[in-house]
């Protein structure tokens, strides 16, 4: 028997691949499908099933064109009810992959669906638990986000959770293993440890949320501190549920080359946003008027999903050269499916061509120092635990993910230092207040990380005013 996590960070999603004599089956796969398809081919099995733990919300699974390459079934837990073909097991049901056996857990409580698929080896013992997000490492799949479908309210949901953790997980044996679908950094919960892979009777003395001595108690700790979902996640729900265009069809349709001249007339013509996907550190230094900077060396899928929300967008894209392709899948791996093409050659060629370009002004965090005053305003787009910890003294709270609140209330004639804590997010937000005309302000190189090495004074938590 061989088991394999493949973890992908910027998602902080980890899928499955268990092998045992010449079958296999895949738990929560990504969107694209070559990755397990070679697997299957080098390992010279067949994959039997697809397991999915529940319909996921950050990202779009590969269940389907899965198991349209491989004849494989899709496997749900009770009460499931897709739009296309698929197995909808039974609590406790049984299924056999080679030597070894897969039962299926109904764990609901973050989605009515959700299951754990508990692994049983060759020699009858339970091995591992599959746990979605049900159970992860120090926290629990958060309740909020099947409040619609399920018509219950989130107290009602994380008390299902409590039962399904109660009667399902806790009576299993400790030194099972638990493979979550996601770790630190996920949106799906709020206390995620960074290990990925852990044993039960270890999270049993740890996690928080196994620890309430009630119902009562676990609810309210469960619920308390949940921001808010992302706006995307009941678009990839529903892509999940209702299936998808093809993958490959969506590789292709994306991967169209334009001149710079065809490029600005499809973009003049079709309503696209233009993506930039370069570093904040080249972006700044120029790009394409009314670009969107969203870096792909960094979180990129989940920040796309957060700033631009409409899974139908039509984008274009400026990569690096020779990153399309990975940018295109990194899209798809959250919705995105309609990328309409991509500037051949990069930014340069747009350049090149003698194209108006824009800039974004950016300084050190030591000009920035010098630069400050007791008039200046300060914005700081971290989120508001890291700003609780430490910020500059008198700076602005405006988390990014609420930009389009707060940015309605910026006065233009009022210059502004923009920052975050590394510069990605702190880019982001520049690039979105520049498209809508607001340019007064200066973004500061390498965030609050660098700010912390200069002698800029800073404060602990201090709730400011509302009013900008």
């Amino acid at each position: 028997m061989k088991i394999e996590q493949i973890y992908t960070g910027c998602l902080a999603q980890g899928a499955y691949y268990i092998v045992s004599e010449n079958e296999a089956v895949i738990i929560d796969p990504l969107r694209e499908t070559k990755p397990y398809i070679d697997r299957l081919e080098k390992d010279g099995v067949k994959l039997k099933y697809i397991f999915e733990t529940h319909f996921h919300a950050d990202f779009v699974s590969g269940h389907v064109d899965l198991s349209k390459k491989t004849g494989a079934p899709i496997v749900y837990g009770p009460t499931a009810n897709p739009d296309f073909d698929a197995i909808i097991a039974e609590d406790g049901q049984i299924f056999e992959i080679g030597k070894v056996k897969i039962k299926v857990l109904h764990t609901p409580g973050h989605t009515m669906e959700s299951s754990t698929y508990l692994l049983i080896d060759e020699h009858g013992k339970e091995t591992a638990i599959f746990s979605g997000d049900t159970l992860f490492l120090g926290d629990v799949g958060r309740p909020d986000l099947a409040q619609k479908a399920a018509s219950m309210t989130q107290e009602e949901l994380a008390g299902i959770l409590y039962d399904s953790l109660q009667t399902k997980i806790m009576p299993l044996a400790d030194d099972i293993t638990v493979y979550p679908a996601h770790g630190a950094g996920s949106a799906c919960g709020k206390n995620m440890q960074k290990e990925t892979v852990d044993t039960l009777g270890n999270q049993k003395r740890t996690n928080y949320a196994l620890n309430q001595p009630n119902k009562e108690s676990f609810i309210r700790e469960v619920l308390d501190g949940l921001s808010a979902p992302p706006k995307y996640f009941g678009m990839n729900v529903a892509l999940n549920k209702g299936g998808y265009e093809d993958f490959d069809t969506i590789l292709k349709k994306g991967k169209q080359p334009l001149s710079s001249e065809e490029f600005e007339k499809v973009a003049e013509d079709s309503g696209a946003l233009i993506l930039d996907t370069r570093s904040a550190a080249e972006f700044h230094k120029g790009f394409v008027p009314n670009s969107i900077n969203i870096g792909l060396q960094g979180d990129f899928a989940p920040w796309v999903g957060a700033m631009i929300v409409d899974v139908q967008q039509p984008l274009l894209l400026v990569s690096d050269v020779d990153s399309e392709e990975e940018t295109i899948t990194r899209l798809a791996r959250v919705g995105f499916d309609n990328v309409i093409g991509y500037l051949n050659g990069g930014f340069e060629t747009w350049k090149n061509a003698g194209k108006e370009v824009d800039h974004v002004n950016r300084i050190t965090a030591e000009s920035f120092a010098q630069q400050l005053n007791d008039n200046a305003k300060v914005i700081d787009v971290r989120n508001e635990t890291e700003y609780a910890a430490e910020h500059v003294n008198e700076a602005y709270s405006r988390p990014l993910v609420e930009i389009n609140e707060w940015a309605n209330n910026l006065n233009n004639d009022e210059h502004f230092f923009l920052h975050c804590a590394g510069g990605y997010r702190s880019m982001i937000a520049a690039s979105i207040l520049n498209s809508r005309g607001i340019r007064n302000f200066t973004e500061v190189e390498g965030g609050f990380n660098k700010i912390k090495e200069t002698g800029v004074p800073k404060s602990n938590f201090v709730c400011q005013s509302k009013t900008l």
